[in-house]
């Protein structure tokens, strides 16, 4: 399966007041592996970038400038993630903002999930750790992902990071699937073996007095050198001796 990690800055939250695009980063996953490939681009969105935003990734509008524009790169990056299942942390927000810029283009495919599948690690993540802290940041400590290399947010980096969060999330779910698959195709090439109705009944062997007298010193050493006590004796009789 081909898998795209995606993740995406904006000069704002919400693309429905005008707020756009300004980097896009998606790294490449083949079979559960970073194959190395991956897109990356900045994006100049024609218009100011809120401060708050620039506070959280660090991208101005004089960087951004001479950066080109959504609308010069989108056949480029629709290449890229065609066909893919998409891995995106918080999807809502990333899927709407690019639905948003394929909406101004007026491109004929209007939502990025008619050309994706898509899977968002918010959501997978709080089904697997409900009641806790699932941001980035906290599955980063939780599964013990080094992400202090990060000052600022960046769409490259932090979809670097969520693959390696999403394959850790995930490494558990893959060993059980492989498991069942081999029990599967273990119990499929072989017969199941019945038991013999007419086999004579195994046969019952006694300990012998020597062996009793043996098992009994033991446990009296257990009880007498642990401070509580030797627990087999609370449960059962000392055996006797016949």
């Amino acid at each position: 399966m081909r898998q795209i990690v995606l993740d995406t800055e904006t000069t704002g939250l919400d693309p429905t007041q005008g707020h756009r695009i300004i980097e896009i980063g998606c790294v490449e996953i083949e079979n559960r592996k970073l194959t190395g490939s991956h897109f990356q681009v900045y994006l100049n969105p024609e218009r100011d970038i809120d401060e708050a935003a620039i506070e959280v990734h660090g991208l101005t509008s004089e960087f951004l400038l001479d950066k080109p524009k959504f609308s010069d790169i989108y056949k480029e990056f629709i290449q890229f993630i065609q066909g893919s299942e998409l891995i995106i942390h918080n999807a809502p927000f990333d899927v709407g903002f690019i639905n948003s810029e394929l909406a101004k283009l007026k491109f004929k495919e209007k939502d990025v999930g008619q050309i994706c599948t898509i899977l968002d690690t918010l959501v997978f993540a709080r089904d697997k750790h409900p009641g806790q802290r699932n941001s980035l940041d906290a599955l980063c400590k939780r599964y013990e992902i080094n992400n202090n290399h990060r000052e600022l947010h960046g769409a490259l980096l932090d979809a670097e990071i969520l693959a390696d969060v999403y394959l850790a999330m995930t490494s558990g779910q893959s060993a059980l699937e492989l498991s069942e698959g081999i029990s599967h195709a273990f119990s499929a090439g072989k017969k199941r073996r019945k038991l013999d109705p007419n086999r004579p009944p195994a046969p019952i062997l006694y300990a012998s007095k020597d062996e009793v007298q043996e098992h009994n010193k033991r446990l009296s050493d257990i009880e007498k050198s642990s401070e509580d006590g030797c627990l087999w004796l609370k449960l059962e009789p000392t055996p006797k001796i016949t």
